[in-house]
């Protein structure tokens, strides 16, 4: 599949706002920190992914009723779905000057609710994930956490997500490559008061 920017600015892809938040203090400690000790760019990216992969649990499967969205919050309060994960993720890379995109799929939710849940019925729900440019290329990662059946890794060799797209169950990978998160998805995670109210409206496709 070719990843399409929704934007050719490339700068576009490192800048901060309200959600992208890397100029707040904790998103820059943070990346300091992972900074430390890490030889390059490449290696820097890799230790962000596994940080936000590892110790910012995925609320679903934490049983963390608690809905976050802005970059700095996901950090501080260590809680978030894929897209909140997502967005603390970007932060942390745009930190470092690497230019990072949003992306997402459309996925059949399964029965323990993998950023989905009951979404009205549909049987499918956006499930939102990262891509990083390097030596001239995105690649898309994903960061949403590791449980039993989900490895995803960071990789810019062959991409090692945590759902790839079933297209028999009408599962779909978006090509776009987004500068900011997707208003509609965000509009959602902003007005949810709850994690089992987010499932009810987090949109099923875009």
């Amino acid at each position: 599949m070719e990843l399409i920017q929704n934007t050719p600015d490339l700068s576009a892809y490192l800048a901060a706002d309200e959600v992208i938040d890397h100029h707040h203090p904790l998103v820059r400690e943070t990346a300091a920190r992972l900074a430390e000790g890490v030889v390059d760019s490449y290696g820097y990216a890799r230790a962000a992914y596994e940080f936000v992969r590892d110790t910012v649990p995925h609320s679903q499967d934490a049983g963390d009723p608690r809905v976050t969205w802005r970059a700095s919050d996901v950090l501080e309060l260590r809680t978030g779905i894929c897209h909140a994960k997502a967005h603390a993720l970007a932060a942390l890379l745009r930190a470092e000057d690497i230019p990072t995109a949003f992306c997402y799929q459309s996925l059949l939710h399964d029965d323990d609710g993998d950023d989905g849940g009951d979404d009205g019925g549909s049987g499918h729900v956006v499930h939102g994930l990262v891509a990083v440019r390097f030596n001239g290329a995105w690649h898309r990662q994903d960061c949403r956490g590791n449980k039993p059946g989900v490895d995803a890794q960071f990789s810019l060799d062959g991409e090692r997500l945590a759902f790839p797209v079933d297209l028999q169950s009408n599962e779909v990978d978006y090509p776009v490559l987004y500068a900011e998160p997707h208003p509609v998805v965000l509009s959602a995670l902003k007005a949810a008061p709850d994690r089992p109210h987010l499932w009810k409206t987090l949109p099923t496709a875009l």
